[in-house]
């Protein structure tokens, strides 16, 4: 039976309802980033730190998956991962604190919890997200599920505020930091969240400006930037205290002017030995770990800024602040030599390793660009476009302490 044709008006009025519901339902499922099924652990993202947005990498395809608008200020971001890998904690310059779901590339939570913010940790068991800062200074810890605050610890010694600086997850839902202004290294104890219990430790040095927590958990290393040395601390004795070590490498020699801080959390320990930049010197310092005396020091091109040690700890990649931060050189552990130089891009800000150190990705500011390098023939395997990049942040640093 032949059905009766529709009016011209009825005609538009059932197109427009069928183009309604085929809305409806998109909307009600939700746009992933990444295809249903795969998963996050070889994702990663890069910070474009003047668009206020991040960008998401595929590290296996070596591509770009998408990215992520609205994150404010990330001229000095930093990023900590969920235990799944699926989502990241982005600790923006303005002081906000931004959970971020990789998978759907949407924004699940965000809060302005300070005026100025470097950087944050996530804890032991992943249920803690704590933000270091800058102003106020001092340290609040947040539910990282919801971004509820549960506590706020403020960094105040002899009336005055300290900037918080060097902050790492330890095990047990601890966390050690260092105050800049006051010299002192902190222990906060979260087994309880909403009641912190600190342990302090004073005298420490001058101006501690960033610090590492060793692969193991063991040792944490703060280093100062009001005087030659650095401060160390071995985290599984039964009553931990402050070390001096590396007090006078620079003795006898007048230090160059400071470009940028070098920032120890390259991971610079490869094997029994550290690999740590010189302040103001264009020499990266070999320290034994196992008496922590320097047994050498390498000349590189400039002022190092990262210090990171391939995951195998047989190579050490060094960056370099102003005016030779288009240069990255590359040492060889086992002879201690400059292997290769290279020139990746204008103004490289940061290097992110593959996980088993196939491949080492690289921003490269200037160039708006983010260079992929084979590790052992420096071939250049990939370049993909990010606006003012800096942070490369891999997923994989979910399971590693300190990171």
């Amino acid at each position: 039976m032949t059905l009766p044709s529709l009016p011209p008006v009825s005609r538009r009025t059932l197109l427009a309802l069928s183009s309604a519901t085929a809305l409806a339902a998109c909307a009600s499922k939700p746009t992933l980033l990444i295809e249903p099924g795969r998963g996050s652990g070889d994702l990663g993202l890069v910070i474009e730190r003047e668009s206020g947005s991040i960008g998401v990498l595929d590290t296996t395809a070596r591509t770009r998956l998408g990215t992520i608008t609205g994150l404010g200020d990330l001229s000095h971001a930093s990023v900590v991962f969920s235990r799944d890998g699926g989502r990241a904690y982005v600790f923006g310059r303005d002081g906000a604190l931004t959970k971020v779901n990789l998978i759907t590339g949407r924004i699940e939570g965000r809060v302005m919890q300070a005026g100025n913010s470097i950087g944050g940790a996530i804890s032991t068991d992943g249920t803690l997200v704590v933000a270091q800062n800058y102003q106020p200074g001092g340290v609040k810890v947040f539910d990282a599920r919801t971004l509820e605050p549960l506590a706020d610890i403020p960094a105040v010694v002899d009336g005055k505020a300290s900037r918080v600086v060097g902050l790492a997850d330890i095990p047990r839902n601890r966390f050690i930091f260092s105050l800049f202004d006051a010299g002192q290294i902190w222990i906060a104890d979260l087994a309880d969240p909403r009641k912190p219990q600190l342990t302090k430790f004073a005298n420490i040095g001058k101006q501690p400006y960033d610090a590492l927590v060793s692969p193991d958990g063991r040792t944490y290393i703060a280093g100062l930037f009001g005087e030659d040395g650095l401060a160390k601390m071995d985290l599984w004795a039964p009553q931990p205290r402050v070390e001096r070590i590396l007090p006078n490498y620079g003795r006898g020699e007048q230090p160059l002017p400071v470009f940028k801080m070098p920032h120890l959390r390259g991971w610079s320990i490869a094997g029994k030995h550290a690999y740590l930049p010189a302040i103001g010197r264009h020499e990266v310092l070999i320290v034994d770990t196992d008496t922590w005396k320097e047994v050498g020091r390498i000349k590189v091109a400039g002022q190092p800024v990262f210090v990171m040690a391939r995951p195998d700890g047989r190579q050490v990649w060094v960056n370099f602040a102003v005016p030779d931060y288009d240069t990255v050189q590359v040492i060889d552990t086992q002879t201690r030599q400059i292997v290769h130089s290279l020139k990746p891009g204008k103004a490289v800000l940061h290097m992110e390793f593959t996980p088993r150190g196939d491949a080492v990705w690289i921003s490269a500011r200037d160039d708006h660009k983010v260079v992929v390098v084979d590790t052992q023939s420096f071939k250049t395997l990939a370049e993909l476009p990010a606006r003012s990049p800096s942070g490369i942040f891999f997923t994989s640093r979910a399971a590693r302490t300190g990171f």
